[in-house]
């Protein structure tokens, strides 16, 4: 199987939950520390070896756009006033090697919609779907996407990152059941999109990480509106398992829900204390 060089960014929507300050910036350029959510994300993917990073934006995400272009005027005048490390920093947000894609999704139709805007750059080949608003740090070794990238690896099926939430949360996410195969992986057996406790198939849940195969595309194509009348690619997924094995893996690290003002603070407090 191919190697993992494509990860994709779905950055289209509109940051409700952080109003009023979403209103002018988009809400994947909040800084934790002293880096947007999406350089994390992107810093993420090229650790893990990818080199093609595919943005899907939204009409007022032109700061995402311009955070990842070469600023000529900053740079020349960091040049000028002698400030070497800052004009470094500034140049790593982006190595020379990387090749950023930018597409738009003309309609907020849903996370499904977002991943097969991206078809046109990723092609027939296996990619990560990296979603900013969660922040995972593993201090004690490889980052998510790469664990997931070595499980995509050993198992050559695509994988869902998961962790264990309380039942009463389920509504909040996808959730996922199956067998356990070895540690920390499953088979996905059963996998639906925000399901009521009562309903959900255990406390497994899907959480902002993906590698997936291009068949996604097709089922993504066929897939009708499922939860909150957008296309749910949960929904796509459960028609992918139909037809091909599907991994959760239970990764290491600790998350943070930065799509929520509670999560946000909590990783701007530990990861400024970790540096």
């Amino acid at each position: 199987m191919s190697d993992i060089r494509t990860a994709v960014f779905p950055v289209a929507g509109l940051g409700t939950r952080f109003l009023p300050a979403t209103k002018a910036i988009a809400k994947e350029m909040l800084t934790v520390v002293d880096k947007p959510l999406i350089q994390y994300a992107t810093e993420e993917a090229v650790a893990a070896g990818m080199d093609t990073l595919v943005f899907i934006v939204g009409r007022t995400k032109n700061a995402i756009i311009d955070h990842y272009d070469k600023a000529y005027e900053l740079e020349t005048e960091l040049g000028l006033r002698n400030k070497t490390a800052l004009l470094e920093i500034v140049k790593d947000v982006i190595p020379p090697h990387i090749h950023c894609v930018f597409i738009r999704q003309s309609e907020a139709l849903g996370l499904g919609h977002a991943v097969l805007c991206a078809e046109p750059a990723v092609g027939n080949k296996p990619f990560a779907v990296i979603l900013p608003d969660d922040l995972i740090y593993n201090k004690d070794g490889a980052s998510c996407i790469q664990q997931m990238v070595d499980v995509y690896k050993k198992k050559q099926g695509s994988v869902i990152g998961t962790q264990t939430v309380a039942m009463e949360e389920s509504d909040k996410y996808g959730m996922v059941a199956g067998p356990q195969l070895e540690d920390n992986i499953s088979r996905v057996d059963e996998i639906i999109e925000k399901p009521a406790p009562a309903e959900a198939p255990s406390d497994q849940a899907v959480v902002g990480r993906y590698i997936l195969t291009a068949e996604i595309f097709n089922k993504l194509k066929t897939t009708g509106r499922g939860a909150g009348n957008e296309i749910q690619l949960t929904d796509a997924i459960a028609e992918l398992r139909k037809t091909e094995e599907i991994y959760a893996y239970s990764f290491q690290g600790r998350r943070y829900d930065c799509g929520s003002k509670i999560g946000y603070l909590e990783a701007n407090v530990e990861i400024a204390l970790l540096h």
